[in-house]
């Protein structure tokens, strides 16, 4: 048997195939829905512990690509949890769930105090209060107009007036034996001198004498200060006066208020920081009485309303806002936890806002405009958002670390965190956190956040659930993506699918990962394919999903896609881009090179070209030269230095240059997977010795000259397949790979089809030796025991040039030196 019959693979290799009678079905609506996960034992774990595990830090990073389900997995295992939670609530004390308020602080308006209260009471409050206030409003007033409080209160006037009276009194009768008349105005007290009873004239005052005119301003002056002294105890008298009657007001209110918040004290008589925000809100009603006296009638205050003086707080606008009550979070919904999905973790709706009102061309806030964000929801349960959702915001990442660290979640605003001037800033009391913190992300977000912010992010994030994007191809697996299809189905409300569609899912499954014993996890991408394969049965009016359906599905999205891989299939069918698949040629061989367009990804035959000479060892890579190499390329083409070195250059020096490019190609190049192509057109120009150009080779090499697996192997032996079969299949066309590349293959039908009739095929090769074989029709030959190879083999050809390269070079320098002296 021949190398080539040796290194051929079967069509039966080329791709794995469901058979639809090994399923026990003949449409999905037989199964029963999937109600678990498939293979992700490893993060179903994870995540397990790191819900189960309630200590400071033990937050979760939940990684893998997206469609592999982490959201749905993670809302449904929550779910798991919190009925877990429930069962075990009877056996196992929990922490209770509590309703978070923010009520006005009577000693700082600007620092409201927060109330943890048991779950569903701040709802309840908030309403008590309001009613309270709506009764005080009623009340208050009544007790204003009762007939026994108006008969205390003209007592008081009355004995005011007696008062005044008295002291007015003796200051005029005081006056009257000074021989001066008292005038009380508003604008001050005036003095005026007396003859006869009658005020003296400005005449009648020059025409005195002066030791007259002295007395009489000497009586004046006295009589002034004993005014001023009269006026200082009228002020005494109306100020005492007021206190009796504020004092009369506190009597006369106090039952009444008492009766009013007897009900809401006796109630809350077990919750001590509701009892003491009561007590503070009945001193101050009882201080303000004056607010209820004027309340009848009138609605909220649209404006600043300043306190009386002495009353010991200040609110502005609405000076009924201390009955206010602010439920941060009302948990009285919540069955067990509270489990809170963030779709969009900005700073507002992560850590919550300080809202304001424009008033007078001024901005105001208060208690009661303080909004909640997911964390506060979140408090004593689980928080779930998106890590690439939350870094499209600056500073979120800042604020979520130290809430997390802290335990506390303060309401700040972001403005003033960045140094901005912010109008009437709050300060309000934090609110103590117990939260588990779940971030879903990709692996490249992950290694960002351990690179960037190391101590922080591990010190916080200390559990990783990583959800794999591929899952094991076995029996059991098999029955619960079936499974999966059946319940995707019905709840989408598609056509279900019968055996054959089912298999062809399955086969495509496992395409997706370009694996013959796995199939993607991915099942986002699988359920676009059943809602396209529904489409197109519907076109036809199925009943169900068939075979034909599905393949109907598979060649329109490729269509949609393949336009720019299309036009190149073109520009080589014309001749635009040189390219050969058949006859032979020296110092030139067909690689492979995969385009990947992001949602869609091709393969495609390139022409890569050789040329050797006498140099000092050195391989120049045109693509690095010109800045299109990648490093994986450029590395690729510097251990092919590596293996011409120990294979040729042991005995000899090696004087060769040699000049590689992957012609007509403009774009950059990376990737070591053509590594193999370059070495065998590199010993196809030394030996001299023609490549076949209807074999297409892909494969990495090593120093040891050991053939490499590679990536894109399904795309690119189906890139080499359309090149041939629009110029025309010849029977002796196709492509080599690397032997451990085998079981990635999933071709697609056409082509197994085409090797199974022998119009195409695959050889799979372990050692460059073996590929230089295949690609000459020679043997490459082995070093014999006196250290020379084969003659004729190629590599005795290979070796032969180069000595006589090295010859060359010996010639070029001993004529450049001249003869020895």
């Amino acid at each position: 048997m021949s190398l080539a019959d040796t290194c051929r693979i079967g069509w039966q290799q080329a791709r794995w195939v469901c058979d639809p009678q090994s399923l026990d079905f003949q449409c999905t609506d037989e199964l029963a829905p999937l109600d678990h996960f498939i293979g992700q034992d490893r993060a179903l774990e994870a995540l397990r512990f790191g819900l189960e595990v309630n200590r400071p830090g033990y937050n979760l990073f939940v990684t893998g690509l997206t469609g592999t389900g982490k959201a749905s997995i993670i809302r449904t295992h929550l779910e798991r949890v919190v009925a877990e939670l429930k069962d075990r609530e009877d056996r196992e004390p929990r922490p209770a769930i509590k309703d978070w308020c923010y009520v006005h602080n009577f000693d700082d308006p600007d620092r409201p105090n927060v109330l943890s209260l048991p779950q569903g009471m701040g709802k309840a409050l908030r309403t008590r209060l309001s009613e309270t206030l709506r009764e005080l409003q009623t009340e208050i007033p009544k007790v204003f107009k009762s007939e026994a409080y108006l008969s205390q209160q003209r007592q008081l006037e009355e004995a005011g007036r007696q008062a005044t009276q008295k002291i007015m009194a003796e200051l005029e009768q005081a006056a009257k034996e000074a021989s001066f008349a008292i005038q009380i105005a508003p604008a001050g007290v005036s003095l005026f001198p007396l003859a006869d009873n009658k005020p003296l004239t400005h005449e009648e005052y020059q025409g005195l004498s002066p030791e007259e005119r002295k007395a009489l301003d000497d009586r004046r002056s006295q009589l002034m200060q004993q005014t001023q002294e009269t006026l200082m105890r009228i002020r005494d008298v109306e100020r005492d006066a007021a206190d009796k009657m504020r004092a009369l007001e506190r009597v006369a209110a106090d039952e009444q208020v008492a009766m009013n918040y007897r009900e809401l004290v006796d109630t809350y008589q077990d919750v001590p920081v509701l009892r003491d925000f009561l007590t503070h809100l009945i001193e101050y009603v009882l201080d303000n009485l004056y607010l209820f006296r004027e309340a009848e009638g009138q609605g909220e205050s649209p404006v600043p309303v300043p306190h009386r003086p002495g009353t010991g707080a200040v609110v502005a606008r609405n000076p009924f806002i201390p009955f206010e009550v602010n439920v941060l979070v009302d948990n009285s919904g919540v069955a067990t936890v509270p489990v809170v999905i963030e779709p969009n973790p900005n700073w507002g709706n992560l850590f919550g806002r300080i809202e304001r009102r424009a008033v007078m061309g001024t901005y105001f806030s208060d208690h009661t405009m303080l909004k909640a964000g997911s964390v506060h929801l979140a408090n004593g349960g689980y928080l779930v958002f998106n890590a690439r959702d939350m870094l499209a915001y600056p500073g979120v990442w800042e604020g979520l670390k130290r809430v997390i660290r802290n335990r506390a979640i303060t309401l700040e605003d972001p403005a003033e965190l960045g140094g901005f001037f912010v109008p009437q800033g709050l300060r309000p009391q934090p609110v103590p956190l117990d939260v588990k913190v779940i971030i879903t992300g990709d692996e490249m977000l992950y290694r960002l956040f351990t690179g960037v912010d190391y101590e922080d992010f591990w010190d916080l994030f200390k559990v990783k659930a990583e959800f794999d994007s591929r899952i094991e191809l076995s029996p059991e697996n098999l029955k619960a993506y079936c499974a999966f299809i059946c319940r995707t189905c019905a709840q989408d409300n598609l056509l279900q699918l019968d055996a054959s569609a089912a298999a062809q899912v399955l086969e495509h499954a496992a395409r997706l990962v370009a694996d013959q014993t796995k199939l993607s996890a991915r099942f986002g991408q699988i359920k676009d394919l059943l809602i396209e394969s529904d489409h197109w049965a519907r076109q036809d009016a199925s009943p169900r999903v068939s075979a034909k359906h599905v393949g109907q599905a598979l060649d329109h999205k490729m269509y949609r896609l393949n336009l720019i891989e299309d036009r190149l299939q073109e520009l080589i069918a014309e001749g635009t881009l040189l390219l050969s698949m058949t006859g032979a040629a020296v110092g030139q061989v067909n690689g492979l090179a995969v385009y990947d367009l992001g949602d869609f990804a091709f393969g495609l035959p390139a022409r890569i070209t050789a040329q050797t000479f006498a140099g000092h060892s050195r391989v120049i890579n045109i693509e690095r030269e010109s800045a299109l190499s990648g490093p994986s390329h450029s590395k690729g083409v510097l251990i092919l230095s590596g293996y011409l070195g120990a294979t040729y250059g042991q005995q000899q020096p090696l004087t060769l240059s040699v000049s590689l490019c992957f012609e007509q190609s403009y774009q950059p190049v990376d990737g070591d997977s053509a590594s193999c192509a370059e070495l065998y057109a590199i010993l196809s120009s030394l030996s001299g010795l023609p490549l076949k150009q209807s074999i297409a080779v892909t494969g990495s090499v090593n120093q040891r000259g050991e053939v490499q697996p590679i990536g894109g192997v399904n795309e690119k032996i189906e890139g080499v397949y359309e090149v041939c079969r629009r110029a025309g299949l010849t029977g002796d066309q196709g492509v080599m790979i690397p032997r451990q590349n085998v079981k990635n293959l999933m071709l697609r039908e056409d082509v197994v089809a085409a090797i199974r009739e022998g119009r195409f095929h695959i050889y799979a090769v372990t050692t460059v030796d073996e590929g230089i074989e295949l690609l000459t029709g020679r043997p490459a030959g082995r070093r014999q025991p006196d250290g020379a190879y084969p003659f004729g083999a190629v590599n005795h050809l290979v070796e032969q040039r180069l000595r006589e390269l090295n010859q060359t070079m010996r010639g070029y320098y001993g004529a450049l030196l001249g003869p020895a002296t």
